[in-house]
């Protein structure tokens, strides 16, 4: 008999036995085996008048899969558990011991941060028991997200027709939704700026007024301005000289956060599409010498690297680049921070982009590039820089030219292709003497609104504020556009970067949730509820208190909206129907938004709504295939809704929702026929 190893993909599953040998049998789980029910009070799944006590079934879909499982560990000498090292990955882990019948007090918990042989042998040396409290975290996450997703999502469809909401997206909108109405509330002030172009030994360069009478100062109109110009009637002075050698320290190693940020600015990546190759590199690709995970595991929000990693790479470093390369550790973890695993590197310091190129795809390789550059230079030398400012003064007025020169390049060795540096030479000029101005020049300027969100902004923020996980960001500004509350598109023709604009169905949504939830839907209310996670996680509060607390909080909110929220009424096309004259209103059904009589359902007349869109073309969802391991795909269907389908079809027929839950192909069953000249 063999050890059986469970994990979630089965595109590493192959890796993981080459790695074990023979005495292994490593099969996938495919993701996710069991989930809440959809009954009980509400369709909840939990019964909450019994301490929260959920209900568990199998995942649709996966019947097939844990009969599977089952036969197989009913065989097995020992059943590890080899899920992702995360709270899900735990959570999933529990699912698959209660449904397989393990004993809870075992050690058949194996952890691993890449997917390398010496990794995984050595994660094998050492298994642990189920961590209770990460499952009981994960738990509770799902909880909170099924009552208020599935509470507010009736409440919000029956009364203003919004798809859904939810405890994060809600919060992600929100931000969204007040952003444009603070730039709609936005007046713009004019201001004006003074500038003074110098030459000197055939060198031209600008110094800019940063003083007026040793204060800082804002001219508001060309008065003020002129005003100042009349004393600039000479020669200038210059009144110092300030001459010093700066340190441009290198960034820390990537987290989820950061990495999606990057991408999105320096590869034009979208968050999805981010995490999709990263999970294709840490799964791992077919090399010279056999299949290799490339990074560590992409879920993470430690910067932390270990002490293996730093040696080689400190090694690397010096041989390839010389000693006065090589830098120091740093590490910076937030507030909050989980600290599970270490940073977003490489696996092997050695597998340079170089290297494994041929191997990767055109993205695969751009995003590994990024990655490995990133951890490599973070462990590098800080760049040092030669930087000279010149003040020049005239009748009270400080003019300041800015010069810079890089006189070492430490870490920008390998990552000036993400971090540029232009040098700003100033001639050599003498202290108090005197210099004429070539020209100067006056500019009149106006205030800009504020930035709209583009994805980097957004996740920083969401970072910032500890609103959800690293790993959810792509997800939530996933949904919150699949919604129709918001659409990523740029600002203007000439613009680059696309940003959020809410929709009105967007901000009316986040209107109401104001009106009848503000203390829950909100981003400190929703950052204390992450604390609370990461506490329930330490074993420092019980998921239970927690849990009633939310809902002795929640409960009455809801009571109170079904009781005053108003009903909008839907939107009329300004057309009479055919049948019995009464007003065509637009109305959503499940395939989508359509025409239909006022007076339904006495009147029944509907109609589909043309479009002169083209054809939608599918979209990478970041996820993979459970049944092929072939990427999954956003796709329109002929109903005008969104399904989630496999890439490698028709080979592959695997579908599933935009919220994951797959979709059951019914078996097409041929029509019995008789035939014309009956039975012989």
């Amino acid at each position: 008999m063999k050890n059986l190893v469970i994990v979630e993909s089965p595109s590493k599953s192959k890796t993981i036995e080459k790695y074990l040998g023979k005495d292994y049998e490593v099969v996938s789980s495919k993701g996710h085996i069991r989930d809440l029910a959809i009954k009980g009070k509400d369709g909840l799944g939990i019964d909450i008048d019994n301490d929260f006590t959920p209900t568990y079934v199998i995942a649709k879909g996966k019947k097939d899969v844990v009969a599977s499982l089952k036969d197989k560990a009913s065989k097995a000498d020992k059943v590890y558990l080899a899920t992702d090292p995360d709270r899900e990955g735990e959570a999933i882990s529990w699912h698959l011991a209660k449904e397989l019948n393990q004993d809870m007090d075992d050690d058949n918990r194996v952890v691993f941060n890449e997917i390398t042989h010496d990794a995984v042998i050595e994660a094998f040396k050492h298994p642990r028991k189920i961590d209770n409290n990460l499952v009981k975290s994960q738990e509770t996450r799902r909880m909170l997200d099924r009552i208020i997703g599935f509470k507010l999502s009736k409440l919000l469809n029956s009364k203003i027709k919004s798809k859904s909401a939810g405890r994060v997206q809600s919060v992600a909108l929100k931000l969204i939704v007040e952003k444009e109405k603070e730039i709609n509330r936005f007046v713009s002030e004019e201001y004006w700026n003074i500038d003074v172009k110098f030459k000197e030994d055939k060198k031209e360069f600008t110094a800019s007024l940063a003083k007026v009478d040793n204060d800082k100062f804002k001219i508001s109109n060309k008065d003020e301005c002129d005003e100042l110009l009349k004393r600039i009637d000479g020669p200038f002075t210059l009144s110092n000289i300030d001459s010093q050698v700066r340190k441009r320290n290198p960034k820390l190693a990537f987290i989820t956060s950061t990495l999606q940020q990057e991408a999105s600015v320096k590869l034009g990546f979208s968050a999805k599409k981010t995490m999709s190759v990263a999970q294709m590199l840490y799964e791992g690709i077919a090399l010279k010498n056999g299949h290799e995970g490339l990074i560590t595991y992409m879920r993470t929000d430690s910067t932390r690297l270990s002490n293996v990693f730093i040696a080689s790479a400190k090694s690397y470093i010096e041989d390839n680049y010389g000693k006065d390369y090589v830098g120091y550790y740093k590490v910076k973890n937030d507030q909050g921070a989980q600290d599970a695993h270490e940073a977003i590197r490489p696996t092997n310091i050695n597998n340079t982009p170089e290297e494994v190129a041929e191997y990767l795809t055109n993205d695969q390789l751009k995003l590994y590039k990024l990655i490995y550059y990133r951890a490599l230079a973070s462990l590098m030398a800080s760049a040092k820089l030669n930087t000279m400012a010149y003040t020049f003064s005239i009748n009270g007025l400080d003019f300041v030219a800015n010069g810079s020169q890089l006189v070492f390049d430490g870490y920008l060795k390998v990552y000036k292709d993400y971090e540029t540096n232009k040098d700003v030479i100033l001639p050599k000029l003498e202290l108090n003497n005197l210099y004429e101005a070539k020209e100067i020049m006056p500019s009149q300027h106006f205030t800009e609104p504020p930035l709209r969100y583009s994805e980097a902004r957004l996740i920083k923020e969401l970072e910032e504020l500890g609103i959800g996980r690293p790993s959810t960001y792509s997800s939530i500004i996933d949904t919150i556009q699949q919604r129709g509350y918001v659409e990523l598109k740029k600002a203007s023709a000439s613009g680059k970067t696309k940003v959020f604009f809410p929709s009105e169905q967007g901000i009316l949504t986040t209107e109401k949730l104001d009106e009848f939830f503000s203390s829950i839907i909100n981003v400190k209310y929703t950052a204390q509820m992450e604390s609370e996670l990461d506490e329930i996680a330490e074993g420092n509060l019980d998921n239970v208190m927690a849990l009633k607390a939310f809902w002795d909080k929640f409960s009455p909110l809801v009571d109170n909206a079904y009781a005053n929220m108003e009903k909008v009424k839907p939107e009329e096309v300004g057309e009479k129907c055919p049948e019995c004259g009464n007003e065509l209103v637009y109305r959503n059904g499940r395939y989508g938004k359509f025409i239909s009589c006022s007076n339904f359902p006495t009147c029944k007349y509907t109609r589909k709504i043309e479009s002169d869109k083209p054809k939608e073309k599918p979209e990478p969802t970041g996820k993979l295939c459970p049944n092929c391991g072939h990427e999954l795909l956003k796709r329109k269907s002929r109903f005008n809704t969104y399904f989630v389908g496999c890439s490698n079809y028709p080979k592959c027929h695997y579908m599933e929702t935009l919220d994951g839950e797959p979709i059951e192909i019914k078996a097409k069953t041929k029509k019995k026929t008789t035939s014309k000249r009956g039975k012989k």
